[in-house]
């Protein structure tokens, strides 16, 4: 469960994580989160805290540290209508759900929400609303429920080597 931070339609990820920030390490782009569209938002974000956008959020280019800078600012879970392609996948990668819904337009700031993975749902605390997850199917999932690409490549290789030597 968490707070919402709500964000308009085709946020671009120079807005998520400015071109300026760049040139900081990978461990460090947490602290400009958003720094495009609301300066302020890493000192109002809590850890647990949920970031709702409109369609299209990510687009642009496809730079790595845009999910990245979300994640370590403290958000678990994004949702929205659609994603730019790259930033959902590298999204996925790094182990921060990008899930989809039909509508995001009646979620206000600060609602309470709950990202049930297992369900396939947002429940909205505020309006009892209870909205299906339309994507997050498959190896999206499974790249999800082992933390991340590298982790769930980690699994598929012992899985590999584990059948390897019971076949021999």
């Amino acid at each position: 469960m968490g707070r919402a931070w709500v964000f308009p339609a085709s946020v671009t990820t120079d807005e998520i994580l400015p071109g300026e920030y760049l040139d900081r390490r990978n461990d460090e782009v947490g602290q400009f989160a958003m720094a495009g569209i609301d300066p302020e938002f890493v000192g109002k974000v809590k850890p647990g805290d949920v970031l709702v956008a409109g369609p299209n959020f990510g687009t642009g280019s496809g730079r790595e540290t845009a999910p990245m800078a979300l994640q370590q600012a403290g958000i678990v879970a994004m949702i929205a209508p659609s994603y730019g392609r790259i930033f959902f996948r590298n999204s996925i990668n790094i182990g921060l759900p990008a899930v989809t819904i039909e509508s995001t337009e009646h979620i206000e700031e600060g609602d309470l929400l709950i990202v049930d993975l297992d369900a396939g749902t947002v429940i909205d605390e505020r309006s009892g609303e209870t909205l299906p997850i339309q994507n997050l199917r498959g190896t999206s999932r499974e790249i999800l429920e082992a933390g991340g690409i590298i982790e769930f490549t980690k699994l598929r290789l012992a899985d590999r080597a584990k059948q390897t030597l019971e076949n021999k």
